[in-house]
């Protein structure tokens, strides 16, 4: 049974589905496009996307506009939006309205989002037979994965998901055909963990975190990995295997060997989907995977910084075969939208709704704005400026008496790799007297370098200046291991802004520009040094100094 849209999601409306406008002919969603940019570009997602009525602020620390102020070091949970992505955001809005008072905005829109195909191809260097399928966040395309995945197989697959305490906490719902949220990017209110009427099904979770004490990688990924499909087919059931293609720590599972062992003894009962949603991977490996028959899940929003939330899934062109006569999973319905779908897929595309999502529509375009500027600086460059970003950041960590650097695990396979041979991802562990910060302090700390705290840091003028700047960094990722206490650890991030940002043709400036870069992330640094410090000669019990 079809739902109501609940609340205001704009472009979700059916009582637009019948909007006419003058010069005839149906307008969905017209005068939606005349709503503020602001509320544009939070709109068509789910609950995450809110602003706290207070900051103005979503549950990521970013605001709808540009945040010129804060220093932006989250990337692998998300960034604020850059004045240049706003800009195009803006421009693409107001062109979409000038071609829809000559055509159907319906139409214009699908048009649009076929031109955005192709940008996206092209800046990633993709065949033009790879399809690209839009949707709000990483998260729905791992739905969309799974629905493919069904047709491919022609069964109902278990997934198994490698990595699964270092995915999106949304993936041990919709690894099992279950919604993720309270409300749909479409506007249906949902049941959070209900089942998908259609979708639902099985998974199996994988961890990558080693049982043993300290935060590695378990050294039995790809042993894990085959006994869970073999016990899996040994049923009689196919598998969804969704590998990680760097995790919220910067760490790939399983190997290209294990690939490989998979490949040989079960072809056509595994189909594999890469959560590539960080994007930092290089542009070779990526189409390494399609080249494989891999789905790919991407985002452009964490590595390329564009506004959050931005998914898409690419598709190898001979997937698509198996679309014609599919079987609309019926709950599935109000997770896509026609235009999310390329226009080859006719039959696919005409079972769903014409529903156009703007707020999905200007992540997008602002994405794209991030991720052409960053293809247009030279390769030689983006990988140099990547280096050395990586060895001042992983000296300064190691030099910091209250951080512990958490290994970061990349699995290099050479020349595929391009600039991503290098780390982008720094996890690091708060100490204090050698021991672990608690995990609600650590949140503490990471809420606090977000905030202005110069009247709450005693001490020197330096030391206050440092204390107020803004400072977002990558989310707690909280670790949790058999027989110890769970903890949890911080991230700083390189992103393609910093590498954007700090091109220069001039082979000097360039060089002040990275060292600029660096010394951000060095008063980040000391800011994290002074918050404990605050914290451990000022704490009371049951309370954090952090808190206003």
């Amino acid at each position: 049974m079809r739902r109501e849209p609940f609340g205001m999601s704009v472009g979700a409306s059916r009582s637009h589905a019948a909007e006419r406008s003058f010069g005839g002919g149906s307008r969905y969603g017209l005068r939606d496009l005349f709503t503020p940019l602001d509320t544009l570009l939070i709109s068509g997602g789910d609950v995450r996307l809110a602003l706290d009525p207070h900051t103005r602020l979503n549950s990521y620390g970013c605001a709808p506009s540009p945040s010129p102020d804060v220093w932006g070091f989250a990337s692998s949970t998300a960034s604020p939006i850059s004045q240049a992505a706003y800009d195009r955001a803006a421009l693409a809005r107001e062109e979409l309205v000038h071609k829809s008072l000559f055509d159907e905005v319906e139409v214009a829109f699908d048009s649009r989002c076929e031109d955005m195909r192709d940008e996206l191809r092209g800046h990633l260097q993709l065949s033009p037979r790879v399809d690209v399928v839009f949707s709000p966040s990483g998260t729905d395309s791992q739905l969309h994965a799974l629905f493919l995945a069904r047709a491919v197989l022609g069964a109902a697959p278990v997934t198994i998901v490698v990595g699964a305490d270092q995915t999106g906490s949304g993936t041990a719902h919709t690894a099992r055909g279950r919604h993720f949220s309270t409300m749909t990017a479409s506007g249906f209110s949902v049941r959070k963990d209900g089942a998908i009427a259609g979708l639902a099904g099985d998974s199996i979770a994988l961890p990558i975190l080693n049982a043993a004490p300290g935060i590695a990688p378990r050294a039995d990924a790809d042993s894990a990995v085959l006994r869970a499909i073999e016990s899996t087919i040994a049923q009689g059931v196919p598998v969804l295997l969704q590998i990680m293609d760097c995790s919220k720590l910067g760490w790939c599972a399983p190997s290209a060997a294990c690939l490989d062992e998979i490949a040989r003894r079960w072809p056509g009962k595994v189909q594999i989907v890469v959560d590539g949603c960080q994007m930092r991977l290089g542009r070779r490996r990526l189409r390494s995977y399609l080249d494989r028959g891999y789905m790919v899940l991407i985002t452009g929003s964490k590595f390329y910084g564009g506004p959050a939330f931005s998914g898409a899934l690419l598709v190898p062109k001979g997937l698509s075969r198996s679309l014609d006569r599919v079987e609309i999973a019926p709950g599935f319905l109000d997770y896509a939208d026609r235009s999310d779908w390329p226009k080859s897929w006719t039959a696919l595309r005409s079972r769903f709704e014409r529903r156009p999502n703007f707020g999905q529509w200007l992540r997008w375009e602002a994405a794209l704005a991030e991720i052409g500027s960053y293809y247009a600086v030279p390769g030689a460059f983006r990988t140099q400026a990547l280096a050395e970003l990586a060895a001042g950041i992983e000296s300064m960590i190691a030099l910091m008496p209250s951080l512990a650097a958490v290994r970061t695990a990349l699995e290099k396979t050479g020349a595929d790799d391009e600039e991503f041979a290098n780390t982008t991802i720094f996890p690091f562990a708060l100490r204090r007297d050698g021991n672990p910060v608690s995990i609600a302090e650590t949140s503490a700390v990471h809420r606090a370098l977000a905030r202005d705290m110069n009247e709450e840091i005693s001490g020197s003028a330096a030391d206050r200046q440092v204390a107020a700047q803004c400072c977002l960094i990558g989310q707690p990722v909280r670790l949790e291991q058999p027989d110890t206490a769970p903890q949890a650890v911080l991230r700083l991030c390189v992103g393609a802004r910093d590498v954007t940002d700090a091109w220069s043709a001039d082979k000097t400036q360039a060089q002040r520009n990275v060292q600029h870069v660096l010394d951000r992330i060095a008063h980040v640094l000391v800011k994290i040094e002074l918050l404990l410090d605050r914290a451990s000669s000022a704490a009371s019990p049951g309370k954090s100094v952090f808190e206003v």
